[in-house]
């Protein structure tokens, strides 16, 4: 299959309140520009209430392709702004976990970041979807919520990674199991991870969610206990055969889901939704800057 070659104009904006985006931006707009991207607009954005109405000023302008600075969250609130329209959506990942560009296969130090833009490929994914809700790389029920709703502002800022697990570590001890609905089944868990790409938390999780597959996946760590969920995240981070064993997954297009209590619900890092919900798949809805394939 001949490659989908990426456009050399783009619009860049980033997050600048993302934990790297104030100090790159200027490096990234002078690195691009180096490697030949020619940038039509460029904007910093510091008030995160102006970052999605920035973005869609951008798209209305109808450029080739839109490169999006920051972390996780920031870049799954901006994909909802490009399912219209014909724009190839570009990242580069300045946040803490950025678990979106692991599973994209983008390096996540800037110069490598801007190479995949300068010499990557166009490629068509799917988005998951909570609700109406558009989402990147993957949804969450449990400790991550709980996490993004507690975590003192600046702490991943300056602590990064560290600082945004020592607070999991504090909340850990607020955190009760719950009784999970998928369709017409029902387990006792202690996390669910929504997914449409394999990372979740910086760690792959989820072995056979795949951008391009046409299915959302539905992943439980069963039990009732909360060391449950530690075997299960200390099974995945060490790669163990046993991982598989600590979670059950169901896959479709589209699953019905509920929890006994009702509970919040993280996308991408940022709480916005509350179970019941529906998790389903968005087919091939944006095009992304990703590398190259193999031949």
């Amino acid at each position: 299959m001949p490659v989908k070659e990426l456009p050399k104009r783009a619009a860049l904006v980033v997050n600048a309140k993302s934990r790297k985006g104030r100090d790159l931006f200027a490096q990234a707009c002078e690195r691009l520009r180096a490697r030949g991207i020619e940038l039509t607009d460029a904007h910093a954005v510091r008030d995160p209430r102006e970052l999605r109405p920035t973005i869609r000023r951008v798209l209305a302008a109808g450029p080739p392709m839109v490169i999006v600075g920051g972390g996780d969250g920031t870049l799954s609130s901006a994909v909802d702004d490009f399912v219209p329209h014909d724009t190839v959506f570009a990242l580069l990942p300045l946040g803490t976990a950025n678990s979106f560009a692991r599973t994209l296969g983008i390096p996540l130090d800037l110069e490598g970041a801007i190479d995949v833009i300068a010499s990557g490929e166009r490629r068509r994914i799917d988005l998951g979807m909570i609700d109406r809700d558009y989402f990147a790389n993957a949804a969450a029920i449990g400790m991550s919520p709980l996490i993004a709703e507690t975590i003192p502002h600046g702490l991943k800022r300056y602590l990064g990674r560290v600082g945004y697990f020592g607070w999991a570590a504090v909340q850990f001890l607020r955190f009760r199991p719950f009784e999970l609905t998928v369709g017409n089944e029902t387990i006792d868990a202690v996390e669910v991870r929504i997914a449409n790409g394999r990372y979740h938390g910086g760690t792959k999780l989820v072995d056979d969610a795949r951008l391009d597959s046409g299915e959302i996946v539905v992943q439980a760590v069963i039990g009732d206990t909360r060391h449950r969920l530690v075997w299960s995240w200390a099974a995945s981070i060490l790669r163990l055969r046993a991982r598989k064993r600590t979670v059950r997954e169901f896959h479709g297009a589209e699953l019905r889901i509920s929890t006994d209590p009702p509970l919040p619900i993280s996308i991408d890092g940022e709480v916005l939704a509350r179970t019941p919900c529906t998790a389903r798949v968005a087919r091939g809805v944006i095009e992304v800057a990703a590398p190259r394939r193999p031949d």
